[in-house]
Parts: C-alpha cells; sequence; structure tokens
C-alpha cells in the first residue's frame, strides 16, 4: 500500500474517536523546536582562545567530521534541518560567536559577533535562542560564577549575561519571533556545604542586577534553569529548582525545566501542569538522562511520550518553549540533531492524536477500567502511518531513508574535515 493508502486507513482509525487527523497535521506545523547548535561541535564553541570543557559537562566519543568552525555548523545544521519536518528554531551558546580571529571576552561580546548567525537564520525562515556560556572559562575553574565570592569575577558574569540578554533581543528585533535567552550556571561545591544560604544570597543579587537592565519582552524572553548536581558539584548547587522556581515567580521570568536535572525518580512530565497554572509561559530543554544528566539523545520512550501528552492536553502548545539539549560523540553528529528532533516531533503528533477530551472525561466520571484500557490500546494505533504522511508532506525523508542522505553527506563531507 501506498504511504496516502495507509494514511487513509490511519485516519479512519482516529476518526472513529473524533480525531480529525488532517487538522492535526496542519496544527503540527506550526510548533517549532529550538534545536540546540552544540551537538555538532560537542559543546567546544569557536573562541580564539578556547578552553577546556568544564563546569561538569562531558562529551565522550571521537566519531570523525565535528564542526571547527560557525561555516561547518551552519552546514550540518542545514542537513539536519532539511531531513527534518517543519520550520524550526536554532539555539546558541556565546561561545559560537564569531570574531574574526579576535580574542573578545564574554563580557565584551556584542550583536554585530552574531550578524553572520542571524543572516543565516533570516535565509533559512529560522528563529534564534541564546545561551551565556558561564563555564570552559578561568574564571569559572573553581566551579562559582554568579554567586562568586570574589566581586570581580561575579562583575564579569553579570556583564556577560546582561549582554547576552542584548544579543537575544537582538535576535528577536531582526528575525520577528522573540528569542529566549536561558540563564544556567555551574555553581555548587563537590562536598557538603557550611553555609548554603550566603551563596544563594549572592545569586540572587547578581540576578538582580542582570535583569535590572531591561529589554523588550516583543523580541527577547528571559529563563533561569535549575540543576539538581553536576560534576564538581555532587553536594551542593546553588541554583536549585526551588530556587529558581521562586525567582522566576517573583521576578516575572520562565522557569526552564531541564530533563536531566532532576533526580532519577523524578520526572518533568509531572510538573508541567503545576507549572502552567501559575506561569504564563514555561521552557523546556529535553534530553535523556541516562543515570545522571547524561544528555543523551533523545529518543521516543515513555517520558518523552508524557511530555508532550502533557503539553497538548493542557492546550499548551502556544505556552511551553521547547527546546532540546544532547549532545553525542560517539555518533554522527548530524543524525543525532535528526533522531532526536525527529522524536520530539513523533512525540506531539503521538499526543495530538490521542483522544484526551474523552479520557479526561473518563477519569472525572471514575471510570478507570475504561481509561486504562484505552491508553494503552491507543500505543499500539498506526500513528506512524500519519507520521510518514507528515514527512512526505512536508518533503522530507520518510521513515529511515534519511539515513542515507547522512551517509552520503558524512563521505561527501564530515569525513574531508
Amino acid at each position: 500500500m501506498t504511504i496516502k493508502e495507509n494514511f487513509e486507513l490511519a485516519k479512519q482509525a482516529y476518526a472513529k474517536w473524533g480525531v480529525d487527523v488532517e487538522e492535526v497535521v496542519e496544527k503540527l506545523k506550526s510548533v517549532p523546536i529550538s534545536i540546540h547548535c552544540w551537538q555538532g561541535d560537542d559543546v567546544a564553541g569557536f573562541e580564539v582562545n578556547q578552553n577546556e570543557l568544564s563546569g561538569g559537562i562531558d562529551v565522550t566519543g571521537n566519531y570523525p567530521g565535528k564542526a571547527t568552525n560557525a561555516e561547518e555548523l551552519r552546514s550540518d545544521l542545514e542537513k539536519a534541518l532539511s531531513l527534518i519536518p517543519g520550520k524550526h528554531r536554532v539555539n546558541l551558546h556565546a561561545i559560537y560567536a564569531e570574531t574574526n580571529g579576535e580574542v573578545v571576552e564574554r563580557d565584551q561580546l556584542e550583536p554585530k559577533h552574531f550578524e553572520n548567525w542571524v543572516k543565516w537564520a533570516m535565509e533559512n525562515g529560522l528563529g534564534l535562542d541564546y545561551n551565556p556560556t558561564l563555564f570552559s572559562h578561568p574564571k569559572a575553574d573553581d566551579g562559582l560564577t554568579l554567586s562568586h565570592p570574589n566581586e570581580e569575577i561575579r562583575e564579569f558574569w553579570i556583564n556577560h549575561c546582561i549582554g547576552s540578554r542584548k544579543i537575544g533581543e537582538y535576535f528577536g528585533r531582526e528575525l520577528g519571533t522573540p528569542a529566549l535567552t536561558n540563564i544556567w550556571i555551574p555553581d555548587g561545591y563537590k562536598d557538603i556545604p557550611s553555609d548554603r544560604l550566603t551563596p544563594r544570597k549572592r545569586l540572587k543579587e547578581s540576578l538582580d542586577k542582570i535583569f535590572a537592565v531591561e529589554t523588550d519582552k516583543k523580541y527577547n524572553l528571559d529563563a533561569v534553569e535549575s540543576k539538581v548536581f553536576g560534576i564538581g558539584s555532587e553536594s551542593y548547587v546553588v541554583g536549585s529548582h526551588e530556587f529558581y522556581l521562586n525567582y522566576a515567580m517573583k521576578n516575572d521570568k520562565l522557569c526552564l525545566l531541564d530533563t536531566g536535572h532532576y533526580h532519577p525518580t523524578e520526572t518533568v512530565s509531572n510538573k508541567i501542569s503545576s507549572m502552567l497554572l501559575f506561569s504564563e509561559k514555561l521552557a523546556l530543554h529535553v534530553s535523556r538522562p541516562v543515570r545522571w544528566d547524561s544528555d543523551h539523545v533523545v529518543i521516543l520512550d515513555d517520558e518523552l511520550k508524557e511530555i508532550a501528552l502533557e503539553i497538548v492536553r493542557n492546550d499548551a502548545l502556544d505556552r511551553v518553549i521547547i527546546g532540546l539539549d544532547f549532545f553525542d560523540a560517539s555518533i554522527n553528529r548530524v543524525a543525532a540533531w535528526t533522531i532526536g528532533t525527529r522524536n520530539m516531533i513523533k512525540a506531539l503528533l503521538y499526543a495530538m492524536l490521542v483522544p484526551n477530551e474523552y479520557l479526561k472525561q473518563l477519569q472525572e466520571e471514575g471510570n478507570f477500567t475504561e481509561r486504562l484500557a484505552l491508553m494503552e490500546e491507543f500505543k499500539t494505533y498506526p500513528f506512524g502511518a500519519i507520521w510518514d504522511y507528515y514527512c512526505e508532506k512536508m518533503g522530507v525523508p520518510v521513515r529511515e531513508s534519511w539515513l542515507e542522505e547522512v551517509k552520503a553527506y558524512e563521505q561527501e563531507v564530515l569525513l574531508k574535515r
């Protein structure tokens, strides 16, 4: 049978439950995923005075062909985007600035250092998001930045974050879609601290200074991101979930939830509904933790589906900003982007094809037998046929055929670097 014929049969199956598949496919087109640039070069960046990875970040593997400059990285992103259905965004870190061989310290970065990125995004119809980079730097070597006891070091990072928000605002103004500027810091202690309050007080004061400089919300959205622990901060993280949740609520900032930044038994999917009750918008970094915040490539597992279901069933597709955050240097990096992003979109499609309103009704009626039975049955409904049709309609490879394009790109481009 053809893709179209399979689609028509699947459409009939979902129609029995009141799901308008054509409407779902149209709606999915408008959902952007913010694709992280740092998968393409192993979070190295392109600073002239490049530093070793630090801040609890580690990338393992030596698969050939990683991007060594911004032009190569953009080329790799273009390849991945050509294999992913829909129009999306690209998420940058400060270390991806282009300074034409000049050493420019991070607190001196300006919009002009990202002009090539903006021009490229404009040509490709993409939005851009941004992150100050508060790791892999001599002034972060002892594991503290915005909470550092040394005022001079704190001021350096404060100025970097202020400049970063201006760069995010520049992205939004030039591209006509607001940038999410997200602050994550590695600050913490390896062993049990004797004082948890003072570093958090300094972090609060630093953030207050950063956000005292106004940016236009039409162009820049501010977010803060927590973490439960990291390598080198196993016992105490200054920017905990509780700290940033309270700070975001009090100061009208977005709270960004990274799926790898919580205890192994916690799930971000379970937090989304609570967050949406009290926040107009919520930001996500979707990753895949394996025993810790290991940032594995996103797969179509139960938690990814549940995250998508929570977004869709709560009618929050326009309220939840979905970004990705993973990096694997043991496999082809373009393939990693493609696998992870396609899976995020698949999860959203899966969630949009479930008769969520009917299942909610069953729960309200206390009909838990039918609720469980149907939730399980829909796991094997033919959503794959809808996905194939969507890919074909959007002009990207269907099923695993995209892998042949990646293999050819590897031979023609990546292995020649």
